[in-house]
């Protein structure tokens, strides 16, 4: 019998009340006589399992996840649909752990709200693919800002000197046909106080994000940002440039911390509202300063500084997009109606911002800067 004929056997005739869990003797009887495949440890621990329920009964979600060992949305449905779990020791009681496993026990608890959850990530956890996307995106972003400092001997309000604006990176409203500049403007940074505030927001959150949610989820909800922010300025500041990784930035950050106020009494990171407030506070003042440069430069320019808006466009994206993809740990988002329709807002956005840019421009009569 295969697995999915197996689990369908479980469901409508081992389960049929859909509690979630099983009666030992309908397990035992399900071992004898379906051929299912455990090896044996995971037989043992299921065993020690219906022993230490005092209801000999074995939970739907155990089965699955050890037969599997893969998540779906079934496991929290069962658990949902039981109304009750397995007493087990909290993750936190895990002594004799060897410094990474330590580490991997603090990033659980930083990021996941649910117990279940947490030790699901720390027993599954795998240092393939190790987390590189935001560690990548960071490493290049400090080596391009480097090359430009040394290059114009100038490490704040790089956006001043004409050499800068030059950059193919860049994305000016002069060069929306060039089409990589709606990405590549988040290598460069205004000066050394943006650059490190992004460094360290991304390497602070950005990473053990990934390292629970995979780099495909965290790599598209970066990217994401980004493009959102170039595209909303391009519509609402079209006489403006662009730099820096701040749109990804903010959808990291907001996705973390609307995560964290949405499941606030599952949360056990130290000192949550403390850090709470100081990142919101951090996020606020690094707008501020964007919008004081923008309107109020503090040095002569022979055109507008860099939009702010790619702030508010990425944390935008992180309350909609990156919640949704950070409250389906190990499940699927392609089976969620939720998922669905912010792909579709995003990609009517994207169209939206495409026949602007091609039409509005001229349409509306927008004096553009000329470009470096």
């Amino acid at each position: 019998m295969d697995r999915s004929s197996l689990f369908q056997l479980i469901q409508e005739q081992l389960d049929p009340e859909n509690t979630g869990f099983i009666a030992v003797e309908n397990f035992t009887s399900l071992v004898e006589h379906h051929e299912l495949q455990l090896d044996p440890s995971k037989l043992d621990m299921l065993l020690a399992l219906v022993q230490s329920n005092e209801d000999g009964q074995v939970c739907y979600q155990e089965l699955i996840e050890l037969m599997s060992s893969k998540r779906s949305s079934s496991f929290r449905r069962a658990i949902a649909n039981g109304r009750r779990t397995l007493q087990r020791e909290i993750l936190l009681d895990e002594t004799g752990l060897g410094l990474y496993k330590r580490f991997v026990r603090y990033v659980a608890y930083e990021i996941l709200p649910c117990e279940t959850d947490r030790r699901w990530y720390f027993h599954q956890n795998r240092l393939c693919p190790p987390p590189v996307f935001i560690a990548i995106v960071t490493i290049v972003q400090i080596i391009v800002f480097m090359c430009y400092g040394i290059m114009l001997n100038k490490w704040v309000l790089q956006t001043y000197q004409p050499d800068f604006m030059k950059s193919p990176l860049v994305y000016h409203p002069g060069h929306r046909a060039q089409v990589w500049r709606f990405f590549s403007y988040m290598f460069m940074h205004v000066g050394l106080e943006q650059l490190g505030f992004n460094a360290l927001l991304q390497l602070m959150i950005g990473v053990p994000l990934e390292m629970v949610h995979g780099i495909l989820r965290i790599s598209l909800l970066y990217m994401a940002g980004v493009l959102a922010g170039s595209l909303t300025v391009s519509i609402t500041d079209m006489r403006a440039p662009v730099v820096g990784g701040s749109g990804g930035v903010y959808a990291l950050c907001s996705a973390h911390l609307a995560n964290v106020v949405m499941n606030w009494a599952g949360m056990r990171c130290p000192y949550k509202l403390l850090r709470m407030i100081l990142a919101l506070v951090c996020m606020s003042s690094e707008v501020g300063r964007a919008v004081w440069l923008r309107f109020s430069p503090p040095l002569p320019s022979s055109g507008p500084q860099p939009s702010f808006m790619a702030h508010l466009s990425g944390a935008v994206v992180g309350i909609s997009m990156g919640l949704l993809i950070l409250r389906s740990y190990e499940e699927s988002l392609q089976k969620q109606c939720s998922w669905w329709v912010i792909v579709f807002s995003f990609i009517t956005f994207l169209l939206f911002a495409i026949f602007w840019n091609i039409f509005a421009y001229e349409l509306l009569g927008v004096q553009i800067p000329p470009p470096p």
